[in-house]
């Protein structure tokens, strides 16, 4: 009985992604493009809206965490008021960069919105210990104002 072997041949792409992450740069810049390796290319362009995406989906929670923490968590409150107001500052100048950055994911937001409040208001009620009940189930504010500097604080 013969035992057919599998190509073990791994591309550079497999091996040391960096060297081709240069090697397809370099064969783009020269224009030689019978020599890209297109179906990972073409992954890896794809992935990086994906990472956007999810980059804005932490960023978004996280901010509404906070907000969370500062309106309902009261014991904590006077210790940790200011920590939690510069993070609600950073995660929204780093949401308003995206956005900035890339005006179309404005819509991806609006969509993962009422998922983002739900996933943080879970994540508030384990970390203050606080019933989830204590938190509104439905969101405390719009997307809008969520994202708004000068709301809330």
């Amino acid at each position: 009985m013969l035992i057919q072997e599998k190509s073990s041949t791994k591309t550079l792409y497999e091996t040391d992604y960096n060297l081709w992450v240069l090697d397809a740069v370099k064969q783009l810049e020269n224009q030689n493009f019978k020599s890209v390796d297109w179906e990972n290319l073409i992954e890896e362009v794809l992935d990086l809206s994906e990472r956007k995406k999810r980059k804005l989906e932490s960023l978004l929670t996280r901010l509404i965490e906070h907000l969370l923490k500062i309106k309902y968590w009261q014991s904590e409150k006077d210790r940790n008021f200011g920590h939690w107001q510069g993070e609600v500052r950073t995660f929204r100048k780093q949401i308003n960069k995206e956005l900035k950055a890339s005006p179309s994911l404005k819509v991806y937001c609006q969509e993962i919105f009422e998922e983002c409040y739900q996933d943080a208001r879970e994540i508030v009620s384990d970390r203050s210990q606080l019933p989830l009940s204590k938190f509104p189930e439905k969101e405390i504010a719009s997307l809008e104002q969520v994202l708004d500097e000068n709301w809330f604080l």
